[in-house]
């Protein structure tokens, strides 16, 4: 029986009971396919600042370091805000995602049938989305040098550096061409290159790549004409790939076609390592109510079980098991609508696992 070690960063607000939901469905996936799944909780964000008087205290992540995957519920809340910015809950997140060399951020974004209403898109053109955008993560304006605020003939400039290597444009083109093999096999590369060298750089690397993935079709989008095709044909793209800051914008407008952030998860991939966390943030205003929608998480349990443990079967059972409840009517207080079954937490969690049991048993 294979194994898989699991570190568990319930982080704060809801972040506990979303992780509590995605872990009981990881056990019944694993019960149902003959695997053993280990999980080993740490500490990270507020929680971590409350007990530890750091937002990630070494031992966190020394367990990231000897586990196959990292689930992170999520981190922060109006109780640490005051504290200064090198210390609040926020960098906790940062840290390990630079403890573990992630450099590619995936964000899917699926419109479900039963929530197609909930699109701000007509339903004509929402229908049938499902996409991934994969944003670098470790280089462009956000770290390049220079940057800062300074005079300049007695006025104030502010300058940041986009920068990419040819590497770090290699390694994550790389990670976007694989993903598009398991899914559809179409790649969009976004960039800016009719106006910045930097991207000139970008697509010139993407080609050089294209040509180790003959059989996945490649197609180059202006960031600007992306923003309005992601609007206009949603249900065309199949995997985006971009730079941090265009990646950062594009992930979010993708988010907003599917109606809900409830329902989105995310990953953060390196060569070696592997995190995973819904979109959503800690919701202190819902924590411990029993009403938090755990989809989200559980979702990005089901990317786990794709990408970390190459276990692309169990995955897609985890997906339709989702859809599956969609259709069945249930639904968290931040889905519902009239004529539906309305759920907390526990009822919502409980439903995907009787769904997976039955599209497993059929």
């Amino acid at each position: 029986m294979p194994a898989f070690k699991v570190a568990v960063l319930e982080g704060d607000g809801i972040g506990p009971e979303v992780v509590s939901s995605a872990l009981k469905v990881l056990e019944e996936m694993g019960k149902l396919s003959g695997v053993d799944f280990v999980f080993e909780k740490a500490l990270i964000g507020g929680s971590a600042i409350d007990q530890k008087g750091t937002p990630l205290p070494q031992e966190t992540v020394e367990l990231c370091l000897n586990s196959d995957a990292v689930l992170l519920g999520a981190v922060g809340g109006p109780k640490w805000d005051n504290l200064p910015t090198e210390q609040r809950p926020e960098k906790g997140l940062l840290g390990i995602r630079k403890a573990l060399d992630l450099y590619a951020n995936l964000r899917p974004a699926k419109v479900y049938e039963p929530l197609i209403a909930s699109s701000p898109l007509k339903e004509e053109v929402a229908r049938g989305t499902d996409f991934v955008v994969v944003r670098e993560l470790t280089g462009d304006v956000y770290y390049g040098e220079p940057r800062g605020v300074f005079f300049q003939d007695g006025k104030r400039v502010g300058v940041n550096t986009m920068k990419y290597t040819e590497d770090e444009i290699r390694r994550v083109v790389r990670k976007a061409f694989e993903i598009a093999r398991q899914r559809k096999r179409k790649l969009t590369s976004v960039d800016k290159s009719n106006v910045l060298e930097v991207s000139g750089l970008w697509k010139t690397v993407v080609e050089e790549e294209a040509k180790s993935y003959p059989d996945v079709e490649l197609e180059h989008l202006y960031v600007d004409n992306c923003a309005m095709q992601i609007v206009r044909r949603p249900s065309s793209f199949d995997v985006i790939v971009t730079g941090n800051i265009f990646g950062d914008i594009l992930s979010d407008e993708a988010a907003v076609i599917t109606g809900s952030l409830g329902m989105l998860p995310s990953a953060s991939l390196g060569d070696k390592y592997a995190l995973y966390e819904p979109v959503h943030g800690s919701a202190p205003d819902i924590a411990g109510k029993g009403v938090a929608n755990p989809i989200a998480t559980i979702l990005s349990v089901g990317m786990m079980l794709r990408y970390s443990f190459g276990l692309k079967k169990e995955a897609d059972f985890l997906d339709k098991a989702v859809e599956l409840t969609l259709q069945q009517g249930y639904r968290t207080p931040d889905i519902y609508s009239e004529g539906c079954i309305k759920v907390g937490t526990e009822g919502m969690t409980e439903a995907i696992i009787q769904a997976v049991r039955k599209l497993w048993q059929e």
